[in-house]
C-alpha cells in the first residue's frame, strides 16, 4: 500500500520572514487526516528570511532532525553547542527532558532553505543530546544518517527509526528490502524521484512530496534526473 502526499495539499503558514511548508499538522495547521506516520509526527519544509529566524524557544521529549537544503544556520542551545550548518549539514537534537535552543539564518544577504523532522523518542526523559553530520560531499546513493544505533557512522536517535539521504543520478536506482511490519516514508527534498513499493507502479515524486509505503516487502526508487530525498524506515 502506497498514499502520496503531493507538496501544493501540505499545510502552509507565511509569517514575511518564513515561509513554511507542513507535511502534517503543525502551530496553527490542523488537520486530523494529517497527524503523522508512525513514530514520524512533523516534516516542515523552511525557507528563512537572511538574517532572521527562531527566537530562544524550548523543546521537551522529542527527537529532532534538521537537514539544511540551501544557505546557512546558525544554531545555538542550552547544553552549550553553538555552530553553523551548510548545506547537506545534518542535525539531530534530542530534547529529553528539556532544552532550549535558537535558530537563524547566519547570513544578512541569502536565503535560508532547510527540512526539520520531529519524531517521538522511544522513551521520555532522557537526558538531551546533539549531534552533526557532514554529507555535503558524500554521494554515497543510499547513506544512513540516523538510526537506533548509530551504526556506520550514522547519528544515534531514541526510536527504532532509521534515516537514509537517498542521492540519485539520471539513470540510477534502488531496491530496498523492508522487514515484516516496517514502514517506509519517502520525502523528496531535490529534483524528481520515481517511487513504488514491491512490484507496483513507480509514482514520481518532485521536491516537496511525501509517499507512505506499508504492507509491502520492498521499495524501489529510480531517478530521470537527479534527485534527493530522505528516506524513513519506522517501526
Amino acid at each position: 500500500m502506497q498514499v502520496v502526499r503531493r507538496r501544493e495539499d501540505r499545510g502552509h503558514a507565511e509569517h514575511g520572514w518564513l515561509d513554511a511548508r507542513h507535511t502534517f499538522s503543525f502551530a496553527s495547521y490542523r488537520d486530523p487526516e494529517q497527524m503523522g506516520f508512525r513514530a514520524l509526527r512533523v516534516i516542515n519544509e523552511d525557507r528563512v528570511a537572511p538574517g532572521q529566524g527562531f527566537g530562544t524557544h524550548g523543546h521537551r521529549d522529542m527527537e529532532i532532525i534538521t537537514l539544511v537544503i540551501d544557505g546557512a544556520l546558525e544554531h545555538k542551545d542550552s547544553m552549550g553547542n553553538g555552530s553553523i550548518l551548510r548545506p547537506g549539514m545534518l542535525q539531530r537534537l534530542s530534547a529529553g527532558t528539556g532544552v532550549t535552543h535558537s535558530e537563524f539564518n547566519h547570513s544578512s544577504s541569502q536565503p535560508l532553505h532547510l527540512y526539520q523532522i520531529w519524531l517521538l523518542p522511544a522513551q521520555r526523559g532522557i537526558e538531551p543530546g546533539y549531534e552533526e553530520l557532514n554529507l555535503a560531499s558524500d554521494n554515497t546513493p543510499l547513506r544512513l544518517a540516523v538510526s537506533p544505533d548509530g551504526r556506520d557512522d550514522s547519528m544515534k536517535i531514541h526510536q527504532d527509526a532509521s534515516i537514509y539521504v537517498v542521492k540519485l543520478e539520471v539513470g540510477n536506482s534502488r531496491t530496498i528490502d523492508l522487514e515484516p511490519e516496517r514502514h517506509a516514508w519517502i520525502q523528496v527534498v531535490r529534483g524528481e524521484i520515481l517511487a513504488g513499493g514491491g512490484e507496483g507502479e513507480q509514482l514520481a515524486l518532485r521536491a516537496g512530496d511525501g509517499m507512505a509505503i506499508s504492507e509491502e516487502t520492498s521499495l524501489r526508487m529510480a531517478s530521470a534526473s537527479s534527485g534527493e530525498a530522505l528516506l524513513f524506515d519506522l517501526a
